[in-house]
């Protein structure tokens, strides 16, 4: 059973960490390793990753629970404080 989203969140997976660990050691910031990893692992690149499309929504998903896990971090209290 060959599932080519599985290939894929891997490729990327495997490729984000040897960039962080190649960025850590040569004292880059690691965001700039791993855009410069997307375009070349990108269908415009070296053409690794093969559903964009897929990956563009898990990407969608995972920007989803990063803001859920902020919002509950927030109490009500402080964010009517912040406006004033």
């Amino acid at each position: 059973m060959d599932i080519p989203l599985f290939k894929d969140i891997l490729i990327i997976f495997a490729l984000a960490i040897a960039v962080i660990y190649l960025c850590h050691r040569l004292n880059i910031p690691s965001v700039v390793g791993l855009l410069l990893t997307g375009v070349l692992a990108g269908p415009n690149g070296l053409g690794l990753v093969k559903g964009v499309h897929n990956v563009e929504t898990m990407a969608e998903l995972g920007v989803i629970l990063l803001l859920f896990t902020i919002g509950i971090e927030f109490s009500i209290g402080k964010l009517l404080q912040m406006k004033k």
